[in-house]
């Protein structure tokens, strides 16, 4: 059973939460901030963890599930646990089951609104998996997705909806898209062969990452705008200069005629890029401000 549940986390990549993790965080302290003039318990952070668990746990699981017959014909992908036959699909949907379960017992605790928007984020968790069956929109539809991430932060302890909280999730929406764009590209050839779409399908891969970096543009545009419409200091600004410039890093490791680096640029740069803006946010509350 252990062992089971380690190839399970394996498989969702589940040390990468710290993707999406960072951005709820920065939701709820936003969001408190601005809407009530406070901090966010502990409390709501303990059951906004759970719930952001459960959310990507459900939505790889998912993802993984629905694209099994997909990765086995992949040459990147035809070892992971499901078309390696590491693990069945029925325990697989176990998972999903439990993990949609913390979700939903984890929003419960949250503000009423949470539970009554819940049908709208569950579809969008699966929804996504489909997407790239029919349009090249699909990595918009992601980062739509895990874009709920902050909004859901800032609604689950405010129980409201502010201008800042929807740019924040458009930023963060358009982040997600742009570097899935770039991790799309790995996959170019075999999903044109396969009948998939994507945007390097439908541009070509030099299209694809000009693309992407218009995205990153408007992303770089929100992180700077919410300077202003939250109140932040110059530690917050500083933060988001930095992580500016990781997300354009990215851009240069990542050339048309060169992809050896796309991993580097995708869960390196990424993955640093959130953890970096969101302790900037906490270093301007707690030890600028000393809230």
């Amino acid at each position: 059973m252990i062992r089971k549940l380690g190839i399970i986390l394996e498989m969702i990549k589940f040390e990468h939460t710290v993707f999406a993790l960072p951005f709820a965080y920065m939701g709820a302290i936003l969001g408190t901030i601005v809407v009530e003039d406070r901090l966010p318990l502990w409390s709501e952070i303990g059951w906004i963890t759970l719930a952001m668990f459960g959310a990507r746990s459900a939505a790889m699981s998912l993802n993984r599930l629905i694209d099994k017959r997909i990765d086995y014909s992949n040459p990147r992908t035809k070892n992971r646990a499901l078309p390696a036959g590491l693990l069945r699909s029925a325990e697989v949907l176990l998972f999903i089951v439990a993990s949609f379960a913390m979700l939903i017992y984890a929003s419960a605790h949250l503000d009423d609104i949470t539970m009554k928007l819940m049908p709208i984020a569950v579809f969008m968790l699966v929804f996504y998996s489909y997407t790239k069956r029919f349009t090249w929109l699909c990595h918009i539809v992601l980062g739509l997705t895990i874009g709920l991430s902050p909004l859901g932060g800032w609604v689950a302890v405010t129980g409201e909806f502010d201008a800042a909280a929807w740019v924040l999730y458009v930023t963060v929406s358009l982040w997600i898209a742009g570097f899935d764009i770039v991790y799309a590209t790995q996959d170019r050839d075999y999903d044109e062969r396969a009948g998939l779409h994507s945007i390097p399908v439908r541009f070509g891969i030099a299209g694809a990452l000009w693309i992407a970096r218009a995205l990153h543009v408007v992303t770089a545009v929100g992180f700077l705008a919410l300077f202003w419409m939250t109140g932040l200091s110059w530690a917050y600004l500083l933060g988001a200069v930095i992580a500016v410039s990781l997300l354009f890093y990215q851009h240069y490791l990542v050339k048309p005629t060169d992809l050896s680096r796309v991993q580097v640029a995708f869960f390196g740069m990424n993955g640093t890029l959130s953890v970096v803006l969101f302790l900037f946010v906490l270093f301007d509350l707690l030890v600028l401000r000393q809230w």
